[in-house]
């Protein structure tokens, strides 16, 4: 049908039609999404454009000889604060991603099957996500008080001591992850329990008559299959490494002695309370660029995952 169509109009009248059919369709789908480009390129692509401009910009204090370079990256390296910042953030990174996500695992295998009790329990436990940030830190202050917080109170009943949790500068930043934990476990629950819900029952009804014990499923049929999900969760847990810094400013403010001073929080001193944007601005440059190749290498991770069809 289409050759004797071809045939009495003309292979270059047909080609001409399937041309501009093709432009049309380009032409309505540029319109459709040239709002959301719009706001696209003013709030994401724009912005970047300036903190990389910014962090390339050298401005020298009391004249306005403008110069480019990395002369910002340069200074930042050299700032000792911004390694302690760094070296903080790696621990706060390492404390609080690999107990949230052990936590919330285990809590989405306990809490997998749909029953009343498991239910309230679930919403007990995700309770603290509905909280924000800064609440959460504000309800924080009062359990770590010395001496009259809730933290000291039941520990001096088990006979322990008082112990000064936000102005110990060994003690300080273990307490923030202390509560990045409790914040987030509930959060990475959920996800997890998605993802549990997509594991063929037949898998496991199938290792149950080769005899495989609860340790042996999990280890070999749950923790596999949930390989993408993980990494998903890793990627969601890097960025609130990155992202998250209300708690530190509502309960240390960075300190005592930079104890608690994370990427963030620094990048806000240098800006806001320095005035050094350049240094601020490539600061957030660095910190973009981890997260990015964490992200990525985490995602790897998740096209690699192991699919199985019930």
């Amino acid at each position: 049908m289409v050759a004797e169509i071809e045939a009495r109009v003309g292979l270059p009248t047909v080609l001409a039609r399937r041309s501009a059919g093709r432009r049309s369709q380009l032409g309505r789908a540029a319109l459709l999404l040239a709002p959301s480009l719009v706001f696209l390129a003013a709030f994401t692509y724009w912005p970047i454009g300036q903190v990389i401009g910014q962090a390339l910009t050298i401005e020298t204090f009391g004249s306005d000889t403008v110069g480019y370079g990395l002369g910002n990256f340069e200074r930042l390296l050299a700032d000792a604060s911004f390694g302690r910042a760094l070296l903080n953030n790696l621990v706060y990174a390492l404390g609080t991603i690999v107990p949230s996500i052990a936590i919330a695992l285990a809590l989405a295998v306990g809490l997998q099957d749909a029953t009343r009790f498991n239910a309230g329990l679930r919403t007990v436990v995700f309770f603290p996500v509905l909280l924000p940030l800064v609440a959460a830190a504000a309800l924080f202050l009062f359990v770590f008080l010395p001496g009259i917080g809730l933290l000291d109170y039941y520990l001096a009943r088990l006979g322990a001591g008082s112990t000064n949790w936000l102005g110990d500068p060994d003690i300080a930043l273990w307490s923030l992850i202390g509560l990045t934990v409790w914040k987030n476990a509930g959060y990475y629950m959920l996800f997890f329990l998605a993802g549990l819900q997509a594991i063929p029952l037949d898998l496991y009804e199938a290792a149950r008559l080769e005899g495989a014990g609860a340790w042996g499923r999990f280890r070999r049929i749950t923790l596999p299959l949930l390989g993408p999900t993980l990494a998903f969760v890793l990627v969601i847990a890097l960025v609130n490494v990155i992202t998250q810094v209300d708690h530190v400013v509502v309960l240390t403010k960075g300190g005592p002695s930079d104890s608690t001073n994370l990427l963030l929080f620094y990048i806000y001193q240098q800006a806001h309370e320095n005035y050094d944007y350049g240094k601020a601005a490539a600061a957030t440059v660095l910190s973009v660029a981890g997260l990015l190749a964490l992200s990525l290498l985490s995602l790897r991770t998740l096209e690699r995952g192991i699919h199985y069809e019930a």
